[in-house]
């Protein structure tokens, strides 16, 4: 697959979805409640939410079916045709196809999402500008699509700092139990190891329950899988310590979604080199910016 622009290059939305808004008060119908809010702190996610109609999803897997059948692009950050290795559980996973496309690159600009994630992005309910982090696919086909191990995004992502990050998943098709919708475990944000994530115990996704080797026995007694089952064009916003994860599809439907991930305005590398494969070189200490980092939403937009 082939593309004739970078859309990294591109620092704002192109209006794909909808206009830029102009005027604070534009921005603010995008806010959510603080019912939704205080949601968010106590399970450590919220859901749903709805974004997308399903013209505007079409759109998406238009592009989303050409990463399918690609054997990658030299733009993707991570490109899995089949990262648990297993015929039997496929699970295509892709990083940086934002770069790829313009639909999936005014996908990050979204107002209905970067909105409320400058809610609760800061973990500390206090509002702030925000930036893209990287975005995300998770494909399993029908019948003999794999399972995403439980997880905790943060422990993939300690390279930065502080912890200000955000998830937002967004179902492209409708989330059963039989197609392996996304679970939470309620109040699982809260689980830490001397303010540390929890350790990664699969990093190709694969084996469902190897979390379970490394919680307390406290932490056991509260894993109680919750199932989001979110309808197409609708989106969960989760916490980067909530613990998550998704069953195999075994139903005769694919199960298709896109992830963005964002962090706070002022987030840092905590290494010096390389935070994403193709992207600029940084110094331990830099804040995150410029082409592949870009502003999202600034704060004072809505006010």
């Amino acid at each position: 697959m082939t593309e004739d622009v970078d859309w990294s290059t591109v620092p704002q939305d192109t209006g794909f979805f909808i206009q830029k808004p102009t005027q604070a008060s534009d921005w603010r119908k995008f806010k959510l409640t603080q019912t939704q809010i205080d949601q968010y702190y106590r399970d450590g996610y919220l859901a749903p939410i709805k974004v997308f109609n399903d013209e505007e999803c079409d759109l998406l897997l238009e592009d989303y079916k050409k990463f399918i059948e690609s054997d990658g692009h030299p733009y993707f950050y991570e490109f899995h045709k089949n990262q648990t290795g297993d015929t039997n559980n496929v699970l295509m996973h892709a990083l940086g196809h934002w770069r790829l496309t313009r639909a999936f690159h005014d996908l990050i600009y979204h107002p209905a999402i970067c909105v409320p994630s400058s809610q609760l992005i800061s973990g500390d309910n206090v509002e702030c500008s925000v930036r893209f982090w990287h975005d995300q696919l998770f494909a399993k086909p029908a019948k003999y699509g794999g399972c995403v191990a439980w997880h905790q995004d943060y422990s993939y992502w300690t390279r930065t700092h502080p912890m200000k990050h955000l998830t937002i998943h967004i179902a492209l098709d409708d989330q059963t139990e039989e197609n392996g919708c996304i679970h939470y475990i309620p109040g699982s944000h809260r689980w830490n190891r001397d303010g540390k994530p929890l350790p990664v115990t699969d990093f190709n996704f694969k084996d469902m329950e190897s979390i379970k080797t490394i919680l307390t026995e406290d932490e056991k007694q509260k894993f109680l899988p919750t199932p989001c089952k979110l309808k197409r064009g609708e989106v969960s916003f989760h916490h980067p310590l909530a613990v998550h994860g998704s069953y195999p599809n075994r139903s005769d439907q694919p199960r298709r979604a896109a992830v963005v991930n964002y962090i706070a305005d002022g987030v840092r590398s905590t290494v010096d080199g390389l935070l994403l494969e193709g992207t600029n070189i940084m110094s331990k200490g830099e804040k995150l910016g410029g082409q592949f980092y870009p502003l999202v939403y600034d704060q004072e937009w809505a006010n």
